[in-house]
């Protein structure tokens, strides 16, 4: 076991998109380096987490590229806006970072929700997103919903309490508040992480830290009120870009990486895939075997 050791955040500063505040970390980039063709990388992080999740990639990655991370508008310190969230949201915002703030084309690495919004953004945006690298990416496949067994009348009746309970505001606000506990946050990490030196008392504050903000409560309802986005197999389906997949393969959330990953693989036989021993949120779990292989694949493919 790696004894995880402390690395220094790099300062970040502000964009402003569509009225809103959105922070970004900047890393990397040689004088001269952006006339080269070698495409940036935009980092982006998962469900409650923020660019302050990518540190140990963006320390170990930015002696050889231009990189940058980003929280998505909702969380981190960027704004916690009272408005629809999802996919097509997170993938707009991308799409006009690339543009506005990056101004070359770009790589995207996701994890979980980011991951999920970088297939998204690659898929619509092949003229600024150049390929994506996801790590254990969120978002459903159609045909999960076609094989899902028929629910019973009590699992139906429960599935539509829930999702009433979930539409009033001070059902969504105790869920929250029950989440937000720094013993809870530190528990669930706990449960994704195999390297469990990695479960720092600085990890649990990075993510309890944006919880206390302002509208971060209704932030939390309005993620989990939000429409599905458009399926994985539809946004494969539409992808032209390099994809690489870099799974954990002892993530709990994901079920069997391996028979996940091989949906990802039907659509899109193109993409190469690799498996390592590590949880739900690799880059920070084995962030030393993720950034090499990280290197290796935008060195092969660019």
């Amino acid at each position: 076991m790696t004894i995880a050791s402390p690395v220094v955040a790099v300062p970040g500063q502000y964009w402003s998109w569509r009225g809103f505040k959105i922070y970004y970390v900047k890393a990397g980039g040689r004088a001269g380096e952006s006339q080269t063709s070698r495409p940036a990388l935009l980092l982006v992080h998962g469900f409650g987490a923020s660019t302050d999740h990518w540190k140990k990639n963006i320390a170990g990655l930015q002696q050889e590229f231009e990189v940058y991370a980003i929280d998505l508008l909702g969380f981190g310190r960027s704004d916690k806006a009272e408005t629809q969230y999802g996919g097509d949201l997170w993938a707009d915002q991308l799409y006009d970072f690339i543009q506005e703030v990056i101004g070359k084309p770009t790589v995207i690495a996701g994890n979980s929700i980011g991951g999920y919004v970088a297939l998204a953004t690659t898929a619509r945006f092949p003229e600024v997103a150049k390929g994506a690298i996801l790590l254990n990416p969120a978002g459903g496949f159609s045909e999960d919903l076609q094989n899902r067994p028929q629910p019973t009348p009590l699992q139906k009746l429960m599935g539509t309490t829930f999702k009433t309970l979930l539409n009033q505001d001070w059902f969504s606000w105790f869920i929250f508040k029950y989440v937000q506990n720094k013993a809870f946050i530190r528990k669930t990490l706990k449960q994704v992480y195999v390297n469990q030196s990695e479960v720092t008392d600085e990890l649990v504050e990075d993510i309890y830290r944006p919880s206390c903000d302002r509208g971060a409560a209704k932030v939390f309802a309005l993620v989990f009120r939000a429409p599905k986005g458009e399926s994985n197999d539809s946004l494969l389906q539409k992808l032209t870009q390099p994809l690489y997949l870099l799974w954990g393969e002892q993530d709990p959330w994901v079920g069997n990486a391996r028979q996940r990953g091989a949906k990802f693989s039907k659509y899109y036989p193109e993409a190469r895939q690799d498996f390592i021993p590590a949880g739900h949120c690799p880059h920070d779990d084995a962030p030393e075997l993720v950034n090499q292989k990280i290197r290796e694949w935008l060195l092969a493919t660019f």
